[in-house]
C-alpha cells in the first residue's frame, strides 16, 4: 500500500451471531443512539433550572414518546430514501421498500418522521410542540454520531476520491473502483455528531431550553450545514450522481439541507423574539 494511506480497519458488520440469529452493527447502532438519547433526555428534563422551572414534559410522557419518535425515525427515514433516492427502483420494485435490512435510509425523511412524531404527541398530550422538538434534537446528534460510525464499519457512503495530500485516505473493500477515498463518514460522525452535540449541550448549559424553539432551530441549521460541508467529500449515490453540472459537485444531500437552513434560521429567530418564562429557580 502507497505511503500516506491508511488501511481500512475491515469489522465485521455481524457485531453478535448466535446460530441464525445474528445482529448487526448498523442495528445496534440505532439501539443505542435511542437508548443512550433517553437516557440524556431524562436527565434533561429533570434539571428544572435548565427550564427556568418544571420542565413541560415529565419523564413517563417521555418514555411514552420513545416508541413514537422510533417509529417516525424508521417509517420517515424508509421513505424519505424511496422517495429521494431511488424512486425508479422502487417504483419497479415496490416489495423491496419493506426489506430493511438490505439498507437504505435517509436522514432527511427520518427527520421529518421525527418532526411528525413531535407534532402528534405534542398534541395528543397538550405538551409544547417546540419544547419537545427541543429536547428531541438536544438528544439527536447522538444517534447520528453512533449511525455514522455504523456506516463506516459497514463499509458503505464512502467519500470522493482523495489524492496522496490526505494522510488518512483509504480504499474500501466493496468499491468497485478501488480508489483511495476520502473516509466521509467519520467527517459526517465529527461535524453532524460531536460537534453538533457540543454545540447544542453549550446551549442548553447557557439557558437555551428556556426559549422554546431555539435549540430546535439551532439543531436544524447546524445539521444543515455541517451535511453541506460533509457532502463537498461524500460520494454521491450512484443511482442519482451529481445534479446538475458534475464539476459543480452538487449533491442531493446538499439541495435537502438547504430548507433546513431557511426553516432553522425562522425558528432561531421566532425564539429570540419570544419573551422567556420569569420563574423562580427553586434555591438549592
Amino acid at each position: 500500500m502507497p505511503f500516506l494511506t491508511i488501511a481500512f480497519p475491515e469489522i465485521d458488520p455481524v457485531a453478535i451471531s448466535i446460530g441464525p440469529f445474528a445482529i448487526r452493527w448498523y442495528a445496534l447502532a440505532y439501539i443505542a443512539g435511542i437508548v443512550l438519547g433517553w437516557l440524556y433526555a431524562r436527565a434533561l428534563i429533570k434539571r428544572e433550572k435548565l427550564w427556568g422551572g418544571p420542565a413541560p414534559i415529565s419523564t413517563p410522557q417521555l418514555d411514552d414518546f420513545i416508541l413514537w419518535v422510533t417509529l417516525g425515525i424508521i417509517v420517515g427515514g424508509r421513505t424519505g430514501y424511496v422517495l429521494f433516492y431511488n424512486a425508479a427502483f422502487f417504483i419497479q420494485n415496490p416489495t423491496a421498500i419493506f426489506k430493511l435490512w438490505e439498507g437504505g435510509m435517509s436522514f432527511h425523511g427520518g427527520f421529518l418522521g421525527c418532526v411528525a412524531a413531535v407534532m402528534l404527541f405534542a398534541r395528543t398530550n397538550n405538551i409544547s410542540i417546540l419544547s419537545l422538538g427541543d429536547i428531541t434534537t438536544a438528544v439527536a446528534p447522538i444517534g447520528i454520531f453512533l449511525g455514522r460510525l455504523a456506516n463506516f464499519i459497514k463499509g458503505e457512503l464512502w467519500g470522493r476520491e482523495a489524492d496522496a495530500s490526505v494522510p488518512w485516505r483509504m480504499v474500501f473493500p466493496d468499491d468497485p473502483l478501488q480508489l483511495f477515498r476520502h473516509p466521509s463518514q467519520l467527517y459526517e460522525a465529527a461535524l453532524e455528531g460531536i460537534l453538533l452535540f457540543v454545540v447544542l449541550a453549550v446551549m442548553v448549559r447557557m439557558g437555551a431550553l428556556k426559549r422554546p424553539g431555539l435549540i430546535l432551530g439551532s439543531f436544524i441549521a447546524i445539521y444543515a450545514l455541517a451535511r453541506i460541508t460533509s457532502e463537498f467529500f461524500r460520494e454521491p449515490d450512484p443511482q442519482l450522481g451529481f445534479l446538475w453540472d458534475p464539476q459543480l459537485g452538487l449533491t442531493m444531500g446538499m439541495l435537502l439541507s438547504v430548507p433546513m437552513i431557511i426553516a432553522g434560521a425562522i425558528l432561531i429567530v421566532m425564539a429570540w423574539r419570544r419573551k422567556v418564562p420569569d420563574h423562580r429557580e427553586k434555591s438549592i
